[in-house]
């Protein structure tokens, strides 16, 4: 919710101020520059990502604003896990902790911990690592360097999203400069006997697209981007 009220004052400052200072907010409504600058940047970043990306980057929208799952109770059912399994085969052998890896959702240690076990990478992770430490024929700085390895590649992988909505984010000021162009090809094209309110109107709608690709940079896409990161590191 924090993000949806930023997103609010973002709205509020800008329409605000454009409204003290004597402003029309009719004037800033133009649907076709938002086609123009919202289907481009789309259009741009379904071109420059895999679709395993767009697909992580859609579905991140939900997380992001209503808030996500990496909180204190989170975190202490990460520990607890960890200390349950691992105090099981300190008592009982590294090989009584065989069943729980291999089928962690019928073991009655990980069955205490639905969101450990709802989370594919944490439960994979755990599992694949306390198998390797079941068979005994790794040194531990080998398991440790193997550790650094693998969360560095899923960490990788988590932030593509981010990296690529700042990508878009990056691009809007330069659509948002297409629409105002084009705004300016329309209003040059004008005959030469159109008035000055016609000619004032088509260079106002003009400028909107670039106040729309700056402000839906800075104000929206980028700092959407940055949560994503946010949220990957966590």
């Amino acid at each position: 919710m924090l993000k949806i009220g930023g997103f609010v004052v973002v709205i509020g400052a800008v329409l605000g101020g454009f409204l003290l200072s004597g402003g029309n907010i009719a004037a800033l409504w133009n649907p076709f520059e938002i086609l123009i600058i919202g289907g481009a940047a789309f259009g741009a970043f379904l071109v420059a990502n895999s679709g395993a990306v767009v697909k992580k980057a859609m579905s991140a929208g939900p997380a992001i604003l209503f808030g996500h799952r990496f909180n204190k109770a989170f975190y202490l059912d990460v520990l607890g896990v960890l200390y349950e399994v691992l105090n099981k085969s300190r008592r009982e052998g590294m090989m009584a902790i065989e069943a729980d890896v291999e089928a962690p959702a019928e073991s009655p240690i990980f069955s205490k911990y639905p969101a450990i076990l709802k989370d594919t990478h944490m439960t994979e992770f755990i599992c694949d690592y306390l198998r390797i430490m079941s068979t005994g024929n790794m040194a531990p700085h080998e398991l440790e360097a193997l550790f650094d390895v693998e969360i560095s590649a899923i960490s990788e992988e988590l932030q593509e999203p981010s990296h690529a909505v700042t990508r878009v984010a990056d691009a809007l000021p330069g659509f948002g400069i297409v629409a105002a162009v084009l705004g300016i090809v329309i209003t040059m094209s004008i005959p030469g006997d159109a008035d000055k309110a016609e000619i004032g109107e088509k260079v106002a709608t003009a400028l909107v697209g670039t106040f729309l690709g700056i402000l839906a940079a800075y104000g929206f896409v980028g700092p959407f981007a940055t949560a994503m990161g946010h949220t990957a590191h966590e």
